[in-house]
């Protein structure tokens, strides 16, 4: 009794707090990647304050694809856009619908994982065949071939929880697409926690199963959540922004890949214009890679005996 008062007093949590961020933060890896998340983030949250409001064909100033220069750090696209301004702007666009798909994502996979875990029999059994279809099936094809008969069937025309058609459309299939592994790992942890004696105490209290499985599993669920979660996030990125180079984005609320799909289709390449194709790439690289190194980072943090396998 004297373990579980310690372990939830706020002196105890905020030691615990402590350990963690100091563990967490002693891998350059979390470093490195925390410093360019901010980074990006602050991006995303005042671009108009940064590089002003966002440029169109009507209040482009610049030549067409020009060359970084002092008025134009990294350059300027066909129509003689600056290419920073559009790439801070982008920045919004595509974490927007990286995080908002990963919460999707995050749910639909703890949710199908913890009842399969819980319930097991055929209740796991069918839960796990249906995942693993979308497990064996990569996301990018599913979200490809899902994403334009989506759109087709609802239009592009009105606007949808504050979001373009096709935007709305792209976060609802990169999260429905991208959530197996998230489960499979869900229901492991599951299997091994509904067996601990905490879990037995509450049914002999008299806990529903929702009411074990909510206030007692799923606590012990958020550090595998939260790592994989980082994950997640860095493949819907990838995701995006290959729809969006394929076509599928938004050219009025253009992201990364949009950006990298226009640069494709004026010939930026063949041009010599490296900046407008590098600029959102190395945007692209960089946010995924910090997402990795943090998820790594978490996962090291949370599982201590994953540092000593080779």
């Amino acid at each position: 009794m004297s373990e579980r008062i310690v372990r939830y007093s706020p002196r105890g949590r905020a030691r615990a707090i402590k350990g963690f961020l100091r563990k967490f933060l002693g891998y350059g890896g979390a470093q490195f990647g925390l410093l360019c998340l901010v980074f990006f983030l602050v991006l995303a949250a005042v671009p108009s304050i940064l590089v002003g409001p966002f440029e169109t064909v009507a209040t482009a100033t610049g030549d067409f694809l020009a060359p970084p220069q002092s008025q134009h750090l990294l350059g300027t696209d066909e129509v003689g856009r600056d290419v920073l301004n559009l790439v801070v702007h982008g920045a919004r666009i595509s974490l927007v619908i990286a995080l908002l798909a990963t919460v999707i994502s995050l749910v639909v996979g703890t949710t199908i994982g913890m009842m399969a875990g819980y319930y097991g029999g055929r209740v796991d059994v069918w839960l796990m065949r249906f995942t693993d279809f979308f497990f064996v099936m990569p996301s990018f094809v599913l979200a490809l071939v899902i994403t334009p008969v989506i759109l087709e069937v609802m239009g592009r025309g009105r606007n949808i929880l504050g979001f373009r058609p096709s935007l709305f459309v792209i976060i609802v299939v990169i999260g429905m697409t991208s959530w197996a592994f998230v489960a499979r790992i869900v229901r492991s942890q599951t299997l091994s926690l509904k067996e601990r004696t905490f879990v037995d105490r509450a049914r002999v209290a008299g806990s529903s199963n929702l009411s074990i499985m909510v206030r007692h599993i799923l606590p012990n669920l958020v550090p595998q959540i939260a790592a994989n979660g980082a994950l997640v996030v860095a493949g819907a990125i990838y995701i995006e922004t290959s729809l969006s180079f394929l076509g599928l984005g938004d050219p009025l609320q253009p992201s990364w890949g949009t950006l990298l799909s226009q640069a494709q289709r004026a010939g930026a390449a063949s041009a010599g214009a490296w900046w407008y194709l590098g600029a959102p790439g190395v945007c692209v690289l960089t946010v995924s890679l910090s997402f990795v190194l943090i998820g790594n980072a978490l996962d090291d943090t949370f599982n201590p005996r994953r540092r000593v396998i080779p």
